[in-house]
């Protein structure tokens, strides 16, 4: 007897179907969120700049302001692209240019219900030891606060006193009441802008304006110390009150929009951040579940891949089904009628005995005759003759059927 064969032990698997789906998953998920970083790489790169912005928490930023504006229920926007105009016409807009700036173009800002103008004071540099802090590098230099004012809405001087004392200002006219003393604590410097073209709305114990509006555009508002209003001044009570007034003269309806555009944080159009916001959100979710179904379809197949077959198969059968095809293409099917009539003849003669070795083709087609006339059958050459005359496809099959009726009956295969 012989010994079964072992069974041929198989090849360890490199990686199982979970693992492989896993990591597929785990490659899906970081190229997502490498594409939404990439989207929206400047503004995470750009928030904390330590820069006299209303998105720095910086001494020198504005957050802070934003975040007590809403304590106090007056809605706040920070604005990184133009506002619409239908904002614009119900709500205050605050623009805070960088030292070294180009002047402000109220123009490119478009009409807003009214515009409070943040000059800067102090030349701040990064610090070093911690991200989104700065240090102080002293006053800016003289003039340069004022070279940022708008052109056309007349000359202005903008003035530093030095030392570090308590200050009080006194409200002149306006939403702050007359004769108004505002207590704003220890202050190192005041800042104070002049100029025929601006009238003070908050003045220092000498008169000098700190904050002032044009005379020209009642809607346009300077702010010279932005001490008032910036991280480091709101840690005074007394400052944080003044900074509360002032906004909420300066909002509308809609609030108060801090603009930092300015300030190089102006946020331009991007196909990546355009198809990752409403409305275009949500075909971008579809397309990316129809991506996980096609790939989820792709990695479970179900039974063993289907071999291709051959263009032509082997074998007598398909070499005479090419070759009716062939016939059949080039419209050649009743030449093929006395051919088959001489094949029956011959088939019916060997049958019998009458045909092969020793026999002519003489006696084979008398020895039919008379067979035929014997069962009161067709002749033989009738059957020649008819399928001599046949065109059609039609003629054909009927020729084949009367051949094959005749030759069951005359080799008796008919039961």
């Amino acid at each position: 007897m012989t010994a079964a064969a072992e069974p041929t032990p198989r090849a360890p698997e490199l990686f199982r179907g979970r693992a492989i789906l896993i990591l597929v998953l785990i490659g899906v998920a970081a190229l997502a969120g490498f594409g939404v970083l990439a989207a929206y790489a400047p503004d995470l790169r750009n928030r904390s700049n330590g820069a006299g912005h209303a998105l720095s928490s910086s001494a020198v930023g504005f957050r802070g302001a934003t975040i007590l504006l809403r304590e106090v229920g007056v809605p706040v926007t920070v604005a990184q692209e133009r506002p619409s105009p239908r904002l614009l016409s119900a709500a205050g807009v605050v623009l805070t240019p960088p030292p070294g700036g180009q002047p402000v173009e109220l123009e490119a800002i478009g009409q807003p219900l009214r515009t409070l103008i943040v000059l800067p004071k102090w030349n701040a540099m990064p610090d070093p030891a911690r991200h989104g802090f700065v240090r102080n590098a002293g006053p800016l230099a003289p003039g340069a606060a004022a070279r940022l004012l708008p052109e056309g809405r007349g000359p202005a001087t903008v003035t530093l006193e030095p030392g570090m004392r308590p200050r009080t200002l006194r409200a002149v006219g306006g939403p702050f009441g007359a004769a108004e003393a505002l207590p704003i604590g220890r202050m190192d410097g005041l800042q104070t802008i002049s100029g025929p073209d601006w009238a003070p709305v908050l003045a220092d114990e000498h008169g000098r304006a700190v904050l002032a509006v044009s005379r020209q555009d009642r809607t346009l508002f300077v702010l010279a110390d932005p001490d008032l209003l910036n991280n480091h001044g709101l840690s005074d009570l007394g400052r944080a009150r003044v900074a509360v007034q002032l906004m909420q003269m300066l909002a509308g309806e809609e609030g108060v929009v801090f603009d930092v555009t300015l300030n190089g944080l102006g946020r331009g159009r991007s196909l990546a951040r355009l198809v990752l916001e409403p409305p275009l959100l949500a075909a971008t979710l579809c397309v990316a579940a129809a991506a996980l179904l096609m790939g989820w379809r792709a990695l479970a197949r179900f039974g063993a891949a289907t071999v291709p077959e051959r263009a032509i198969a082997p074998g007598a059968a398909a070499l005479v089904d090419n070759a009716a095809g062939l016939i059949r293409t080039a419209g050649k099917e009743a030449a093929l009628a006395p051919d088959y009539a001489a094949v029956t003849r011959q088939l019916v003669a060997e049958s019998a005995g009458a045909a092969g070795p020793g026999h002519a083709d003489a006696e084979s087609s008398a020895w039919l005759a008379r067979a035929a006339e014997r069962r009161g059958l067709a002749h033989p050459d009738a059957l020649s003759a008819e399928a001599a005359a046949v065109r059609k496809p039609h003629e054909l099959m009927t020729l084949a059927r009367k051949l094959y009726e005749w030759r069951l009956e005359m080799t008796r295969e008919r039961g």
